[in-house]
């Protein structure tokens, strides 16, 4: 029992190896996220997507064209004879059966529709940045997820090999506590009390287990891994320096998020794009104008000069302006003005509340960071001195001088000062990596 105290120490600093196939660093985790997520994919998808109606956007600049073609038969069966008009030309023909073609070149082009098309092109330029900062966003907001559930697993394995620890001393006290009873020195009662000891003690390894698994499904599910693929976290654990390190000012971590955090930019650009909305609305009261051309040709196979003469003669070309005034539009411009306003007004307080939020995330970050570091200052020498405490118990227990229920409590106080010391360090950790974190520098555990 003397090195109890050497074995609970090593339990505190040190994790087990994990087998080097199925093992994942924290970076190993963040970066196959990064690639394999299967929202941040998406995300992407929606970056090309804007891409292309960018794309869409600047092509309606240009004019357009078109060429157009029909072939048709007639079949009248009791015509005697039939007049037929075609590009200002009369044909009669008595044939039942006749054939026509006609073919058409067209152009049309917006000159000026309230400069609508430029306008357009700009909010899509804003929304695809938006895109962009969402992906970002996606990509922040899973690592911190990973970080969190990368020290969930860590804290409970630490938690694991105490209560293992643990386990071996109350195997030990039982074992010992037959043999008395073998002697006459314990009563059936206690023994069975060292038994329930026994069966807790197993049980608190059994839950840090479940505890594990759980916490290693939820880190897979972020990865995109399936159930058939072994998966484990490696690397060693913090040292007590790191739980230790000076904390970041909350206010100048806010000012810092301020001016790099994806949320906060998208939300500024959201509100640029729905000033941006409202001009486009505006604009719809303006006049539209454009112009449009063509060449058209035709020929008929009742007509008694051949088709190449027909397509000489009946070509014809036609040019105009056309001049949109909106005068009465059934108030769709005007609702289109109330609602880009209402989504401005809306921007504006989706900003606000983002800042709130990234205010709120980063002050709760700060305090736990805080109070759980000067948990652990207490934790430590709460440890040390439940550690020496519980060693004499165990002791004098053994040389018959304390009684089962002096050891049972003395136990309960060891685990108890040993799960708060695990929580506060790992807690105090996370926090102060999270505030890091959120000022723009890696998590570094």
């Amino acid at each position: 029992m003397k090195k109890l105290s050497i074995i609970f120490a090593l339990a505190i600093l040190s994790t087990g190896p994990a087998c080097a196939q199925e093992a994942w660093s924290l970076q190993d985790c963040i970066n196959h996220a990064l690639q394999n997520n299967i929202q941040i994919q998406k995300n992407r998808i929606s970056q090309e997507q804007g891409d292309v109606t960018l794309s869409q956007n600047k092509g309606a600049l240009f004019p357009s064209l078109s060429f157009s073609t029909n072939q048709s038969m007639n079949y009248r069966p009791f015509e005697e004879t039939t007049a037929i008009v075609q590009n200002g030309q009369v044909t009669n023909t008595s044939n039942k059966v006749t054939y026509q073609g006609s073919y058409g070149l067209n152009a049309s082009w917006t000159v000026w529709n309230g400069g609508i098309n430029l306008k357009n092109i700009e909010a899509q330029k804003l929304q695809n940045e938006i895109s962009q900062l969402a992906t970002e966003q996606s990509e922040l907001s899973i690592q911190e997820e990973i970080a969190q559930l990368y020290v969930q697993i860590m804290y409970t394995k630490e938690a694991k090999k105490v209560n293992e620890m643990l386990r071996e001393t109350a195997q030990s006290q039982y074992d010992r506590g037959v043999e008395m009873l073998n002697q006459g020195q314990m009563a059936r009662a206690d023994l069975t009390q060292l038994e329930a000891q026994l069966s807790s003690a197993t049980y608190d390894v059994t839950n840090s287990e479940a505890q594990i698994a759980n916490y290693k499904r939820q880190l897979k599910a972020l990865l995109e891994l399936d159930l058939s693929i072994p998966f484990d976290v490696r690397g060693e654990a913090p040292s007590d320096e790191k739980a230790l390190a000076l904390i970041p000012n909350a206010e100048e971590a806010y000012e810092r998020a301020l001016a790099t955090r994806p949320e906060i930019r998208s939300a500024e650009l959201s509100l640029d794009a729905a000033e941006m909305s409202l001009d486009i609305a505006r604009r719809g009261y303006l006049p539209t104008v454009g112009v449009s051309a063509g060449v058209g040709d035709s020929h008929y196979s009742a007509s008694q000069k051949s088709a190449g003469a027909q397509m000489k003669r009946n070509l014809n070309a036609s040019a105009g302006v056309t001049v949109s005034v909106p005068i009465f539009d059934n108030r769709r411009t005007r609702s289109n003005v109330k609602q880009a306003k209402l989504q401005r007004a809306s921007s504006q307080l989706d900003l606000q509340d983002r800042k709130n939020t990234l205010s709120n995330t980063i002050e709760q970050y700060w305090i736990n960071a805080n109070s759980q570091q000067q948990n652990f200052v207490a934790a430590q020498a709460r440890v040390k001195s439940q550690l020496e405490s519980y060693n004499l118990l165990n002791e004098q227990f053994n040389n018959g001088l304390k009684n089962v229920v002096e050891v049972l409590e003395g136990r309960d106080n060891l685990l108890s000062a040993q799960q708060a010391l695990l929580q506060s360090k790992y807690t105090t950790l996370l926090n102060i990596q999270l505030l890091k974190f959120y000022t723009g520098e890696e998590i570094d555990l």
